[in-house]
């Protein structure tokens, strides 16, 4: 019976894609389809929700972090921030160096606000019409793209999967960002190595885009709007509470915003509630995003798919899996088996949170060390969810910036990671032998 309903969830998450539904209502049916099991099992109405309930309170202090990234991500716009680094950085760009120099810009501003799809949709964007104006590959710059943007949404403070994986972990989330850090870098280095050596053979003529004329007819493009970005860095290596980072951060920019962008206050609640939005389509079509309301759907997902965690800690649902994949592990090495189960969750999950929830619940058992579970989670089911052709992780950040899916290959540090860190366990494991 067990086998039968994790085939029927799988169904349900397949079918849902193809049709195009949004994917809380597979999440919701898994939901019925999971508590209609726990009943079979002989679990009152009652049990069952208190345990859709306990999985819930294991994530509950992440959905307050959620709001206060989307404030971020919408007043750091608002104030300039963003424009402000993006414009500097694009002065700096030739065609020759044009494709490290988009990798590194992505890598910086997904740091920054934590996101992959933000950062798409604003730098990202920016990259493919500088690609454009100067003839440069579409399928080499969304690769750039893609692996910037996961580079950050993987170890920023204020990432929704970095936070969500400390979560679920029980472990620190700078504590994390300090170790990925150190198993990102030698994928970081061959990438930028890689993405220099193929950019070096371009000798395209064209024009780079003056986006510090563009955004400096709607903002005040002055070294002081980048203090919010300045002190979100200094707070993160003090260490000190995320929330309180966040917080900081979104205070400073609003200052920002008041007096120095000469924002109406009015103006910037709804700014900060539903996200930036400018009325010149130019500056429009590279930086509107953020808010409150955009993290609505992410809080849907980690709320309903941490209920199924309750019931199936209960119920022994997947008790067999797991089995499994300890066999696997044993056999291979624990990072390899929840490679594998990230790679099998996210073809199925189509979406990086449901993803890392799902790889957590079925691998939770096959390391006892909980930091080191988190930086194996960080190193697959992050980085794999958007290198899934089909998975809105990858999609949605390509189709953002008008890239072919086959950028997919060229996203260097995304494959990188993973193969790096194989190799690492197993000689890890041939030395504890």
């Amino acid at each position: 019976m067990e086998f039968a309903v994790i085939i029927t969830f799988c169904a349900i998450l397949v079918a849902c894609l193809a049709i195009g539904f949004n994917l809380i209502y597979a999440l919701l049916a898994g939901f019925v389809l999971f508590s209609v099991y726990a009943f079979i099992k002989g679990f009152s109405f009652k049990e069952i929700a208190k345990m859709a309930f306990s999985g819930i309170k294991t994530v509950k202090n992440i959905l307050l972090t959620f709001i206060l990234i989307g404030m971020i991500t919408a007043l750091w716009r608002a104030s300039g921030t963003i424009p402000y680094i993006v414009s500097i950085s694009s002065s700096l760009i030739s065609p020759q160096v044009f494709l490290p120099v988009a990798f590194i810009l992505n890598c910086l501003i997904s740091f920054l606000t934590g996101t992959a799809f933000g950062t798409a949709a604003t730098v990202g964007v920016i990259c493919a019409t500088i690609a454009a104006s100067v003839g440069f590959s579409p399928a080499l710059t969304g690769g750039a793209v893609l692996a910037g943007a996961y580079f950050g949404d993987r170890c920023s403070p204020v990432s929704t999967s970095a936070l969500l994986v400390s979560t679920i972990t029980k472990t620190n989330i700078f504590s994390n960002i300090k170790k990925m850090l150190a198993t990102g870098a030698v994928p970081f280095v061959i990438s930028c190595v890689v993405c220099f050596i193929l950019g070096s053979t371009f000798d395209g003529k064209g024009e780079i885009p003056n986006l510090e004329a563009l955004f400096g007819k709607e903002f005040v493009l002055s070294p002081i709007v980048i203090i919010p970005a300045v002190l979100l860095l200094v707070l993160a290596i003090l260490k000190l509470n995320v929330r309180v980072v966040m917080s900081v951060g979104i205070i400073t920019a609003f200052l920002i915003c008041v007096f120095v962008q000469k924002a109406d206050i009015s103006e910037l609640l709804f700014c900060v509630f539903k996200g930036y939005s400018s009325e010149d389509p130019n500056i429009s079509m590279m930086l509107d995003g953020g808010g409150i309301l955009s993290m609505l759907r992410v809080t849907a997902i980690v709320c309903i798919s941490s209920s199924y965690s309750g019931i199936f800690n209960k119920t022994g649902l997947l008790n067999k899996v797991k089995k499994g994949i300890g066999v696997l592990a044993g056999k291979t090495t624990v990072y390899v088996a929840i490679l594998l189960t990230s790679i099998i969750s996210g073809c199925i999950a189509c979406n990086q949170t449901l993803t890392i929830m799902l790889a957590e619940q079925l691998c939770n058992e096959t390391e006892k060390d909980k930091e080191r579970f988190a930086i194996m989670l960080e190193d697959s089911a992050v980085v794999i969810s958007p290198l899934i052709p089909w998975s809105i992780a990858g999609a949605v950040p390509l189709a953002s910036i008008g890239a072919p899916t086959e950028s997919i290959l060229f996203a260097f540090f995304l494959y990188l990671l993973p193969i790096v860190r194989i190799l690492h366990s197993f000689v890890s494991k041939k030395k504890n032998k």
